[in-house]
């Protein structure tokens, strides 16, 4: 009986720090394990990379999640939501992107920071044994991971190659359209991840910042994440740059175990930087520069000339006077 009534406190002791729910509206004063590139801005924006290339970063939150009841049963029902925004030097390429993940460990020491997304390698892409589930946004198209462009979404077990992926983007609850939405447009977008444990069913939606959760997912899939993710977990991002520049936040974040997310307080959520020049403009805004001075200076050349002239003329005219005439071969020409 004692030794029963000692293993059901120590079960207790145990789960003690077990996360049920939280929610991040914006990360000034949060205590996140960060590593690599990531760090908390001023401002309280989670910064996962920081614009530098061949740079990696994980933030996650410090308390790892009991995903079952009971050691061998079901993982539990959950949700997420966040809210990120990718920025870029130039508008048509950019760092690989990030990733929401739920992971047995904190350790990402060997992953790349190449199209990897700094969680895997080029040796454990695709081992069971990662004990892996991700959330994919991909800003660039890697043939190797058989990516399908390079501005999509993705759900992904255990590695790069997605099981199920589209472009991003979300369905209109009105007219049922679909709407492309841009990676790296700069704008803040939020994503929702929710997973079902009586039916094992995946769905992620987005939207705009200031649009409600759409009604149908823009991604559904069915996946028995108990064969994927282990009793303890970590849940967190992670980023990547690769030979591009990006810089990958995350402004917000809420998780509900059992139960929906918490709303995330838009109201609260920190601002980002201003929006990088496009590399158009970059181009030719100094060759502008450089015709439109090269111009100016040849006009007040060409005005100076022609007073000067005027006026040099005009004091010979004062002096000899005007000619009227000029004899030439015998004849007179008028001059004046």
């Amino acid at each position: 009986m004692k030794i029963m009534l000692f293993g059901l406190l120590a079960v207790l002791a145990g789960c003690s720090d077990a996360v049920d729910q939280f929610v991040y509206s914006g990360f000034t004063g949060s205590n996140l394990i960060l590593d690599g590139g990531a760090r908390v801005t001023p401002s309280g924006l989670l910064e996962l990379t920081n614009g530098m290339v061949r740079l990696k970063g994980h933030a996650f939150h410090p308390t790892p999640l009991y995903l079952r009841k009971s050691p061998n049963g079901m993982v539990q029902s959950f949700s997420v939501s966040f809210v990120f925004a990718i920025l870029c030097d130039y508008p048509d390429s950019c760092g690989h992107g990030l990733a929401f993940f739920i992971s047995t460990s904190k350790n990402f020491s060997s992953a790349f920071w190449t199209q990897y997304l700094g969680l895997f390698n080029s040796r454990n892409n695709g081992d069971p044994n990662n004990h892996i589930f991700a959330i994919e946004l991909d800003t660039v198209q890697n043939d190797d991971l058989q990516d399908i462009s390079n501005n999509h979404i993705g759900i992904n077990i255990n590695s790069l190659h997605s099981m199920q992926s589209h472009d991003a983007g979300f369905y209109d609850d009105k007219s049922g359209d679909f709407k492309n939405l841009t990676l790296i447009s700069h704008k803040a977008m939020q994503v929702w991840v929710n997973y079902e444990r009586e039916i094992t069913q995946i769905n992620v939606t987005m939207a705009p910042l200031n649009v409600e959760k759409p009604v149908k997912p823009l991604l559904s899939t069915t996946h028995n994440l108990s064969t994927v993710l282990t009793d303890s977990a970590y849940i967190g991002f992670s980023s990547s740059t690769g030979t591009v520049s990006g810089k990958h936040y995350v402004l917000g974040w809420s998780f509900g175990m059992n139960s929906p997310a918490p709303s995330i307080d838009i109201a609260k959520l920190p601002r980002l930087g201003k929006k990088a020049r496009s590399k158009v403009l970059q181009t030719i805004l100094p060759i502008v520069a450089v015709v439109f001075l090269l111009s100016a200076g040849t006009i007040f050349l060409c005005v100076w000339r022609n007073l000067r002239y005027a006026e040099l003329r005009e004091d010979w005219e004062v002096e000899y006077g005007p000619q009227s005439y000029w004899d030439i071969a015998g004849g007179k020409v008028n001059f004046s």
